[in-house]
């Protein structure tokens, strides 16, 4: 019918641009997929996928919308991971919240439809938009020497005692215009952004990071339920790389025993049923000693894990 030859056509555009595409990276296999298609169809006159004209862009297919989408959720992920990585948390430990300032109801609307997204990405569990920062996150700026001193010459100290006394309107304008006139004397100087050092003023139990003009603020503190479902994401982890291991298939049920330690009984009392959904375990037991090879499973707590086809 004239529909199936139409969507066979289709599938053979998209090929031919996809074995062009991958051409740089995949020579051999996308010279082969060209040829096999080509020679069939005989559309184009090139004897090779590497003498073939790249792909032209499509202005009328780039979405602007769904790139600036990921790419907020790209920067704001890398934000939140370097938290992580900085206050030595562990990705599969989870957290309660995460603030992020809106900048303009765009903004908002374009990050919530990649929130799931980031917050699964992030593993944090609820995700917070606030319009006012004033006693939330509150920044701190000061004169960058490297750039003004020699512009500046005589003025700099006064400069830099003036812009040490910046409030937080006043930082938020420069963040958001890229440069302030400041007025010393009869004389103005024209600052640009980079002519500050911009920072954040310590939040009890936050941590804050910023790109540009994106920031984020994560609560690190980690509370005894939050802690427990961490060692159980851990155990899962552990689990599944056994079953690995062995060369279990992924539809093979299971039974664990686990080796008693203080470090996760609580998280096996209150999350078994997650652990077992997780790793199709038929049932999960804790034992006083198992005489298998013992695991780390973190911070230098080791555990002995029995793994087998139920």
């Amino acid at each position: 019918t004239e529909d199936k030859i139409a969507a066979y056509q289709t599938l053979y555009e998209c090929m031919i641009t996809i074995s062009k595409l991958m051409s740089p990276v995949a020579p051999f296999f996308s010279d082969w997929l060209y040829k096999n298609l080509n020679n069939v169809t005989k559309k184009e006159v090139f004897e090779s996928v590497h003498l073939a004209d790249f792909p032209k862009e499509s202005e009328n297919a780039i979405d602007q919308l769904l790139e600036e989408r990921m790419d907020y959720a790209q920067r704001i992920s890398s934000l939140i991971l370097s938290i992580r990585k900085k206050e030595k948390i562990r990705v599969r430990q989870p957290l309660f919240k995460a603030l992020l300032p809106v900048l303009d109801e765009r903004f908002q609307t374009q990050v919530e439809a990649v929130q799931d997204l980031i917050m699964a990405e992030v593993n944090v569990k609820s995700f917070e938009f606030v319009k006012d920062t004033s006693g939330i996150i509150t920044k701190n700026i000061k004169a960058n020497f490297k750039t003004l001193g020699k512009r500046l010459g005589k003025d700099m100290k006064v400069a830099a005692e003036m812009i040490s006394q910046f409030d937080q309107q006043t930082i938020n304008q420069i963040e958001k215009q890229k440069f302030y006139a400041l007025n010393i004397g009869e004389t103005t100087y024209t600052l640009e952004q980079e002519d500050f050092e911009i920072g954040f003023n310590d939040i009890p139990g936050w941590q804050v990071a910023n790109d540009r003009d994106l920031t984020v603020a994560l609560d690190v503190t980690l509370n005894e339920e939050l802690i427990n479902e961490g060692t159980a994401r851990e155990l899962v982890n552990r689990i599944q790389n056994i079953r690995k291991s062995k060369e279990f298939n992924v539809t093979d049920r299971i039974q664990v025993k686990v080796e008693a330690n203080e470090a996760v009984s609580a998280a096996i009392e209150k999350f078994s049923e997650y652990i077992c959904t997780e790793t199709l375990a038929n049932s999960l037991v804790s034992v006083n000693e198992l005489a298998v090879e013992k695991i780390e499973l973190f911070d230098d707590v080791l555990i002995g894990l029995e793994v087998s086809l139920a």
